[in-house]
């Protein structure tokens, strides 16, 4: 390894942008699905990992919903997070912040509780394991109805000292923050942590809707919001989160290329930018690859590399104690 990837892996970590279900790697859906009898349209990892060439967001999903049928047990959620939860052991990640949808489980006839007792046994297991503290942000599917949103929460509510937050996720563009106004609103009354993507694909207005209508703390990606410069100062004077996923941008062609990759405006227009791995397994790497990346790229400082690892560990929803244990650990590098 080189200097900077050995800087880079000593970094304590915190991921807050990671859909679960994104984390299924090819070896592993194999397995599951032969553990559970399910045929794939593929005859080998290989081939499976060829279709991984996405030309747009609505590409990918295609393939990612194709892909969580294999989830089928509790046994299954759990395999699935603890692969991930070793993964971030293995890249000092500190404190993670996941997605999960149950839509995309509940709807092909998977129970709800299933499908949590699996993520958060794994969750447990991890901190206790690995010291990785923990939260769970349920995401509504922006392509479905709000009805099915507002089923889903209330699905929810036995489960409720389980799951941190609510989120948004899915095909952005035609299905507008707004849609959901009713649906957040009843998650806020029940005192949930909010979140959503907004600003992947969608314009900067979806990032003025979730934060207006829809009252979340964090946007999620967030880089359209360069369209609007009083948009911009919005977020800067408010030093309201964005969980910006680099290795996606690229790899669903929101820019081209790393080096054309907008963080370094983000930072300079003193945005809290956080760095994040959102489909690793789709994406070429967890947390990181996202970072190696970016540096070889954009050439970051090591004092921009403070400030993103301070802005994730603030912008986190972990304990004030955890966000003190975890400024320490970065403070040590510098």
């Amino acid at each position: 390894m080189t200097l900077a990837t050995d800087f880079l892996h000593a970094l304590p970590k915190v991921e807050l942008h990671m859909h679960i279900e994104g984390s299924l790697e090819p070896e592993l859906m194999f397995r599951l699905a032969q553990r559970n009898n399910i045929t794939l349209p593929y005859d080998s990892v290989d081939a499976l990992r060829q279709a991984y060439d996405f030309s747009n967001l609505q590409s990918f999903l295609d393939l990612y919903y194709q892909g969580a049928n294999v989830l089928q047990t509790e046994q299954d959620f759990f395999d699935l997070t603890w692969a991930y939860l070793q993964r971030c052991h293995e890249q000092n990640v500190e404190h993670v912040e996941i997605f999960f949808d149950p839509q995309t489980h509940t709807d092909r006839g998977i129970p709800f509780e299933t499908v949590i007792n699996g993520l958060t046994q794994a969750l447990a297991q991890g901190e206790q394991q690995l010291g990785i503290s923990h939260g769970l942000i349920l995401c509504f599917l922006r392509h479905l109805s709000e009805e099915s949103a507002l089923e889903t929460l209330e699905q929810a509510k036995p489960f409720r000292e389980k799951i941190l937050g609510i989120g948004l996720d899915s095909s952005e563009l035609g299905h507008p923050p707004e849609k959901f106004q009713r649906a957040f609103a009843a998650a806020q009354a029940q005192g949930y942590k909010l979140v959503a993507h907004a600003g992947e694909e969608g314009p900067a207005e979806y990032i003025w809707q979730a934060l207006d209508l829809l009252k979340v703390q964090r946007i999620d990606h967030g880089v359209a919001c360069l369209q609007d410069p009083e948009l911009v100062a919005h977020l800067a004077e408010h030093q309201i989160p964005l969980t910006v996923c680099p290795n996606s941008n690229v790899r669903l062609r929101v820019f081209d290329t790393m080096a054309d990759h907008n963080l370094k405006t983000l930072l300079d227009k003193d945005l809290k930018v956080t760095l994040n791995s959102d489909d690793p397994a789709y994406f070429g790497g967890y947390m990181l690859e996202n970072y190696v990346n970016v540096q070889e790229a954009l050439n970051l400082s090591k004092e921009q590399w403070l400030k993103l690892s301070a802005n994730a560990i603030d912008a986190s929803f972990a304990s004030d104690a955890r966000k003190a244990q975890l400024y320490q650990q970065l403070m040590e590098l510098f």
